[in-house]
């Protein structure tokens, strides 16, 4: 019989996508419906955190789907919102299998070796192996995968890795934030894949294949799962040593988690130009030890940062860059809040390639906006004490996609659909409109929250809340 978990959690993503199907006919262009945008140019005015410094007053203006202006003078002929808030890039976040975060967090009840060994486990089976393979045959296509979206957006965050391709996981079309590792700002230049093949494997050509599409500048970001276990362990060491035999150690190459490198295997792939995807949270409930991550640094590796999944990972890229903050003083390398907040903002962009689009606010790039409440004088502090029940607006190409329902109301001309919603987060109204930004399925409106949680909570009750 055919574990449509393992199908779906080691899918990755190994080809080239088609783009999405044209929306249907008087849909607005964006879908199956369009999501809230802007009525008219606006501009936001806060504190704003720049490519290249921290403003205590400044102003974003957004027209469309485009940043139009970052400046610290009052802009002429938009409206202005006025806040007292911290404005910054939405935020990007580089690692984690998202139509599995449907699930509340597990405890594991001991500590692994390598990633194989939870993977193997009674208990994982019974926590969260099993579960799954119910919702993958009694809940539609891609619920999970939305639910997950909605969760990863009410927390900050606008771009995610690890969605894969059919089962729980996209369609044909990009769904409510950006999955940098599928098609993307009309390309597709990025692949994925779980574990590395082992010698004469079906996946070995597949291997083969993405690096030569790196060696010919047809791929731009490669996520690999590798090494991911405690440093000594002699599976991820043989793992490690093939890899380097494959000659997969190279610019376009991004390693996910490589916990159970030493310091000189971080050396040797920093020199060889890899980069770098830490799950620090994931890494110490499983392993007891995550990345030597200050030694990536130190190499010039550039970092970013990934939630993993909820099963062990973070509830949010916040809450992870928190986890990071500590584990990087215990490494004996406290980093700046600025570069803190660039891991998962610019350095994240340039990890993913996409740095022309997205990762920081900048005229010209795509109006993804994360604002938040502010809680403290520096900008960046603020970003690294935040939790999602900070978050008070979230933009996706200038789309409206979450906030205050005074904001939203204000912004979208009041727009309304059956994806828009009033709910409470962390105490806070808010507003979420769960119209998709493309693809969409015929004329089907995008379901939002309410619908999808009836799905899953009829099928799996214990469902982990969004909210908690």
């Amino acid at each position: 019989m055919t574990d449509l978990f393992e199908e779906a959690y080691t899918a990755g993503v190994l080809e080239a996508v088609p783009p999405p199907p044209p929306p249907p006919a008087g849909d607005g262009g964006d879908g199956a419906r369009p999501a809230a945008a802007a009525s008219a140019p606006f501009a936001l005015h806060g504190a704003v955190i720049t490519p290249d410094a921290a403003w205590d007053s400044g102003y974003v203006v957004v027209d469309g789907d485009s940043v139009a202006a970052v400046q610290q003078a009052a802009p002429q002929g938009v409206r202005v919102l006025e806040t007292d808030v911290v404005i910054l890039p939405g935020l990007i976040d580089l690692h984690g299998h998202p139509e599995f975060n449907v699930f509340a967090a597990w405890e594991p009840p001991a500590l692994f070796a390598n990633r194989y060994r939870w993977r193997q486990s009674d208990v994982y089976h019974q926590l969260v192996r099993d579960p799954q393979n119910v919702l993958l045959t009694k809940v539609p296509p891609q619920t999970e995968l939305r639910y997950a979206e909605i969760r990863a957006l009410v927390g900050g965050t606008t771009a995610i890795q690890g969605a894969s391709v059919g089962g729980a996981g996209v369609g044909a079309g990009e769904p409510l934030v950006r999955n940098v590792d599928l098609y993307v700002f009309g390309q597709h230049r990025a692949r994925a894949m779980i574990d590395l093949p082992t010698t004469g494997s079906r996946d070995e050509p597949r291997l083969v294949t993405i690096l030569g599409q790196i060696g010919t500048g047809d791929v731009d970001a490669f996520y690999l799962h590798l090494a991911e276990g405690q440093r000594g362990d002699q599976r991820s060491a043989s793992e490690y040593q093939r890899f380097l035999d494959y000659h997969a150690a190279t610019p376009g190459t991004v390693l996910i988690h490589a916990s159970a490198l030493d310091a000189d295997q971080i050396h040797e792939v920093a020199a060889a130009g890899c980069k770098l995807v830490w799950s620090p949270q994931s890494n110490l409930r499983l392993y007891g030890e995550t990345t030597l991550a200050a030694e990536a640094l130190a190499a010039g590796m550039p970092v970013g940062l990934g939630a993993d999944w909820l099963p062990s990972g973070s509830t949010s890229l916040l809450a992870e860059l928190k986890v990071a903050r500590r584990e990087l003083a215990l490494q004996g390398r406290e980093l700046p809040a600025a570069q803190l907040v660039q891991m998962v903002t610019s350095t994240a962009a340039r990890i993913a390639g996409l740095d022309s689009h997205i990762g920081s606010l900048t005229p010209g790039r795509a109006a993804d906006v994360l604002v938040l409440e502010r809680h403290h004088d520096d900008p960046y502090e603020n970003v690294c004490l935040a939790d999602p029940g900070w978050v008070e607006l979230v933009l996706i190409g200038g789309d409206v996609a979450y906030g205050r329902p005074d904001w939203f109301t204000t912004l979208t001309a009041g727009a309304t659909g059956p994806g828009v919603e009033q709910l409470f987060a962390w105490g806070k109204p808010m507003t979420l409109d769960t119209g998709y930004r493309a693809g969409g399925t015929g004329t089907d409106p995008a379901p939002p929250l309410s619908a999808l949680r009836s799905l899953l909570t009829a099928a799996y009750p214990p469902v982990g809340p969004i909210f908690a």
